[in-house]
């Protein structure tokens, strides 16, 4: 986490690597979904993710882009998603939950959660303490919320996460883009990136499996 030409050199070689992932997966939805389906996550995975207008931090070295064919009605996903209390239920990653705001999910909705960090060759395990801050909502389409993530000797400054729900012929293409900031992310992009991308896409698969499962009990 030191050199400091290695930590600049780095982030390039992330920018390529992230920028082709939407791409990789509309290549599996293709495999999995119909061709109305595939066409559509091929349309959007050419823009950025925004929720009333807004996106991620633009001046975040690293963020992370993925998205996910869910085989359930779009109001099912939306309450799984915007129903925070419930998130410990279905989300092994997610060990704690307490609103701090009475309600459903609107601008000004906060929420404290936490979950565990692993160790890596320069921070101890650790779990760590979440307040979310939710700054834009457009009810069955998209949520934004940010803020800063703190543990035992690791802190990330800001992390700024964005949803989108696109409704399709048999259900729902959800699609997500989270950043971090923080000198402890920035001066090693490559171990955080390592923790990023497979936590984004494990908190689809399970958004999927709880939403998909909510179907099958009716």
């Amino acid at each position: 986490m030191t050199a400091t030409a290695r930590t600049f050199r780095r982030p390039a070689r992330l920018r390529t690597a992230l920028l082709a992932l939407p791409i990789a997966a509309t290549a599996l939805l293709g495999g999995l979904a119909s061709p109305a389906e595939a066409a559509t996550a091929k349309a959007a995975a050419q823009r950025p993710l925004t929720c009333q207008g807004q996106g991620i931090d633009p001046t975040a070295k690293l963020h992370y882009q993925t998205q996910i064919f869910i085989k359930a009605p779009l109001s099912v996903v939306w309450r799984t998603h915007t129903d925070v209390a419930a998130w410990p239920k279905w989300q092994a990653a997610v060990t704690s939950m307490k609103p701090l705001t009475p309600g459903p999910m609107r601008p000004g909705s906060r929420f404290l959660w936490t979950t565990p960090a692993p160790a890596t060759a320069s921070t101890p395990a650790t779990t760590l303490d979440i307040t979310s801050t939710v700054q834009d909502v457009r009810p069955g389409q998209c949520t934004r919320w940010m803020g800063p993530a703190i543990g035992e000797g690791l802190r990330i400054d800001r992390g700024t996460h964005v949803w989108n729900f696109i409704k399709v012929p048999g259900g729902v293409i959800v699609r997500t883009e989270e950043s971090w900031t923080g000198a402890q992310i920035e001066a090693d992009p490559a171990t955080a990136i390592r923790y990023l991308a497979p936590g984004l896409d494990q908190w689809l698969a399970d958004l999927k499996a709880a939403s998909e499962a909510r179907v099958c009990q009716h």
